[in-house]
């Protein structure tokens, strides 16, 4: 295996972990990549809730999801990752964070530590026995690094009786690359 990058190991966290039956929810669907990928994941009885706040990051993956055929069944969201729990009301095998701001777009448009931390917790609460959290955190923007830090605490201090946790990072870069949060709901627990 190669030493991959954030968004290509969550994506390996995910391709060594799904059904195609899943039900997943992509928290930041940006301009389409992770809803793209997850979507190519489903089956006919998959379902994936797509959420963003930023209607143009709406556009964007569905443009992306037409252009590339999927008809799979997605729900787009528009409204912050921190209110999945007002329009998903199962419980989910799989949830994809990606951290930050949307590429090319207003970088005053981010995610952020409270809102984030409030999402996780209700992840938590919606996530399926044995389910999949991942998080790719980008932290060199304005505000970046006190959301990593958050989430980074947050994960930290999970009961390791009821979790799995793993952070993957490069310590040797010259900037700061995105680093990865995955959580795993470990089996036997409700």
């Amino acid at each position: 295996m190669d030493l991959m990058q954030g968004v290509e190991f969550s994506h390996w966290l995910f391709n060594n972990y799904l059904d195609k039956h899943d039900i997943l929810i992509d928290a930041t669907c940006g301009n389409g990549k992770d809803t793209l990928f997850l979507a190519n994941k489903l089956n006919s009885e998959g379902k994936l809730y797509a959420f963003d706040i930023q209607k143009e990051a709406i556009e964007n993956t569905k443009h992306k999801v037409k252009v590339n055929t999927l008809k799979g069944n997605i729900n787009y969201i528009n409204d912050g990752h921190e209110n999945m729990d007002e329009y998903v009301d199962e419980s989910v095998d799989g949830i994809i964070y990606n951290l930050g701001f949307l590429p090319g777009s207003n970088k005053d448009i981010k995610t952020e530590k409270d809102t984030t931390i409030t999402s996780l917790n209700k992840s938590l609460d919606l996530l399926n026995v044995g389910g999949l959290i991942v998080a790719v955190i980008y932290s060199e923007h304005e505000g970046g690094f006190d959301e990593k830090e958050a989430v980074l605490n947050f994960a930290r201090k999970l009961n390791y009786k009821k979790y799995n946790v793993l952070h993957y990072h490069f310590i040797n870069q010259k900037k700061t690359p995105p680093e990865v949060i995955a959580i795993k709901k470990r089996n036997g627990v409700k």
